[in-house]
């Protein structure tokens, strides 16, 4: 290499339009695997960046190393007694390990262990280089990418997200030789498809972006997703609005352009009497335009939309993109009007011919379910059966809607509207609307009582329905969205502080699965198990709580999650106070005493039996304990509990320093084990404390 020193190392991959909704993800990949591949093999840097356009996915390491720094290598060979012979000459073993540091046996080092001694050899392993390196870890960070398909083109039997045109391989001026994917790498890139012409040549890899941004492509995908932020917005609000979007669509429309250019255009106001979903599905999910909203959140009959460079005759793009809308809304004017032809229970009875899943049944067949389910959870919560069963009922019909079946993603959204046109009473409305909720982390939940309970329903019957069927998510895959639906009854039972007996709903979901159990245990405490898994990460992952509180409850394995949530803050609070440390060694010492004892239950105390003022202080402390807090532990008033709880400590600590439990009187000993096992109860009434370590 002609530079000694540490220079930039640049790989750039091009290719044709990647898919948009991987480009991110697949940008973060080639950097972290790439950053991995070098860690690796030793190669230090000073740093990663990544980049991504349509067309490419690119990596810059600051700062590389040209090679590996040398090593030195210790080994150890046989020891003397297995190396040399009674006549003190090399044996065969003496020679086999010379032979492998390279070296002749008299130049092999002598260590001294407690064991004895053993021949050893110290070599120096001269660091790699770079450009013999980069090679392969470029190529193995490539196929290690979390690619969504896989394809080949030409001869190759090369796989990748898609064909590879150009691959640019720098360090510092001088090109890495290389060929991926069949082609050889070079010091060249391409810039705009459309904009720029012909192979760009980069110099090194710090005139990379400015070389792109000459050739019209802005390939910090941060960068160029805040210029289409601000122009968005900027466009909105000269057209009298405020632009409407959501990250994923910022970054799918950054993904598709490599020139941003906002552009307004509006559509005819007629179409505003549609729900205002449709209109928003039809601009953002068919043509990813920004839809326009006034200050009062009312639809403007106009959007943004961006351009993928900036046109002599803009107002030719803008009337292409209106010309694309018209007819998308028409289109969605007309099934609103087709569907509601219709009354939304007149679908019912059809949606028995139309299959759910295979083993599950139709999708009447879980309607059916979810009917019987919801009004069961409606019971348990004392609230209306009828709207629960009547709002199951025609929770899917909405499925079968022109609407629906164009725009998939208003499953729910339509079915309110049209319940509404049907004449159904707003609980039930709303209920529909709302059983998908939330539909992904950090979305809103039901509000309405019958909403909360359809959707618990519908979740439970899912996770039911797969464990029936032995499709319990593995790994990372979870095509079914279970991990999703039981967060989602994890997120509506503790934040909308329900009470259900979940146990009991779950056995009653997997009941009416049509599905033989997949093996001879019932899948009812393997889906309450998954369901308290998503619970702890919500605690642990969310909330911050500490992972061992969460199993100090998790222990007495409450049905009710909203009675799991009253206890985990009550035992977070128990660990800040003072006497928490002492309490939970106590517990665990007493835990661990019961056990050696091998009984799993004791009697009660006789009082008569106590003979040390230290136990007989304890009994009695006890007693006045378990009667300041059963009033409490009525009224789930857990952190007082513990609170009281924690007065034990001076008894407790005085008990241990001067009773011997374990005394070999044996009618003394269980009399004491029965006292420890009663004083353990209380503890154990709202969690096992003796799972906390407290520093």
């Amino acid at each position: 290499m002609a530079n000694a020193d540490a220079a930039d190392f640049l790989v750039e991959i091009g290719t044709e339009e990647l898919p948009p909704k991987a480009i991110k993800e697949l940008k973060a990949a080639f950097a972290r695997q790439l950053g991995e591949g070098l860690e690796r093999q030793r190669l230090s840097h000073s740093g990663i960046s990544s980049y991504a356009t349509p067309r490419r996915l690119a990596v810059i390491a600051s700062g590389l190393a040209p090679a590996q720094a040398d090593r030195e290598l210790a080994q150890t060979g046989p020891p003397l007694s297995v190396a040399y012979d009674a006549e003190g000459l090399p044996t065969p073993a003496a020679r086999a390990f010379a032979a492998r540091c390279g070296v002749s046996v008299d130049a092999l080092d002598r260590t001294r262990t407690e064991k004895g001694e053993w021949l050893s050899c110290r070599t120096i392993e001269t660091g790699r280089s770079a450009a013999e390196l980069l090679p392969a870890i470029v190529r193995e960070a490539l196929y290690s990418l979390p690619v969504p398909r896989r394809m080949r083109w030409g001869a190759l039997d090369d796989e990748f997200v898609r064909p590879v045109h150009w691959v640019l391989m720098l360090h510092g001026e001088d090109v890495i030789e290389a060929s991926l994917f069949g082609v050889e790498a070079g010091s060249s890139t391409r810039g705009h498809r459309f904009l720029s012409g012909g192979e760009i040549v980069v110099g090194r890899p710090a005139d990379y972006l400015r070389v792109l941004e000459q050739a019209f492509v802005l390939a910090d995908f941060g960068r160029r997703r805040q210029l289409i932020v601000d122009d968005v917005q900027n466009a909105a609000r000269a057209a009298g609005g405020i632009a409407i979007a959501n990250d994923d669509l910022y970054d799918e429309v950054t993904a598709l352009t490599e020139w941003p250019v906002a552009l307004t255009g509006r559509f005819d106001t007629s179409f505003l009497a549609l729900p205002r979903e449709v209109i928003v599905a039809t601009l953002t999910g068919h043509q990813r335009y920004f839809p326009i909203q006034d200050e009062h959140g009312r639809l403007m009959a106009g959007f943004v939309t961006v351009a993928n460079l900036k046109s002599k005759q803009p107002d030719k793009v803008r009337d292409g993109n209106e010309r694309v809308v018209r007819p998308r809304l028409a289109d969605a004017a007309f099934f609103f009007d087709q569907d509601r032809k219709l009354p939304l229970a007149a679908r019912r009875k059809a949606l028995d011919d139309v299959v759910y899943q295979k083993g599950l049944g139709s999708i009447g067949d879980r309607t059916a379910r979810l009917a019987g389910l919801s009004a069961a959870i409606a019971k348990q919560l004392g609230l209306d059966t009828k709207a629960a069963e009547r709002a199951a009922d025609l929770s899917k019909c909405d499925l079968l809607t022109g609407m629906v079946g164009e725009f998939p993603e208003l499953q729910g959204v339509m079915g309110r509207y049209y319940a509404i046109e049907s004449g159904e009473p707003a609980a039930v409305a709303d209920a529909v609307g709302e059983q998908y909720l939330p539909r992904f982390a950090g979305d809103s939940l039901p509000e309405t009582p019958t909403g909360q309970i359809l959707a618990i329903a519908d979740k439970l019957d899912a996770l039911a329905g797969a464990f029936c069927l032995g499709r319990k998510p593995s790994g990372n895959r979870d095509p079914f969205g279970l991990r999703r639906a039981a967060l989602g009854v994890v997120r509506i039972l503790v934040e909308k502080n329900l009470e259900l007996d979940l146990p009991r709903l779950i056995g009653k979901a997997c009941d009416g699965q049509p599905a033989a159990v997949a093996d001879a245990r019932s899948p009812g405490d393997d889906i309450f198990d998954f369901i308290l898994e998503r619970l702890r990460a919500y605690y642990v992952d969310q909330l911050g709580l500490a992972p061992e509180v969460f199993e100090a409850v998790r222990a007495r394995r409450p049905a009710s999650l909203a009675d799991f949530d009253a206890r985990v803050r009550a035992v977070a609070a128990f660990v800040e106070l003072d006497a928490a440390a002492s309490l939970a060694a106590s517990n665990k010492r007493i835990a661990n005493i019961l056990r050696q004892a091998g009984r799993e239950s004791y009697g009660p105390v006789d009082a008569g039996m106590l003979k040390d003022a230290a136990e007989k202080h304890l009994y009695a402390a006890v007693l006045q304990a378990k009667s300041a807090v059963d009033p409490l532990q009525g009224k789930r008033a857990y952190a007082a509990v513990l609170t009281r709880l924690a007065e034990l400590r001076p008894a407790i600590d005085t008990f241990f320093d001067e009773v011997m439990v374990m005394t070999d009187d044996e009618p003394l000993r269980r009399n004491r084990l029965a006292l420890l096992s009663g004083l353990r109860a209380l503890f154990l009434d709202i969690a096992d404390v003796s799972r906390l370590s407290i520093g």
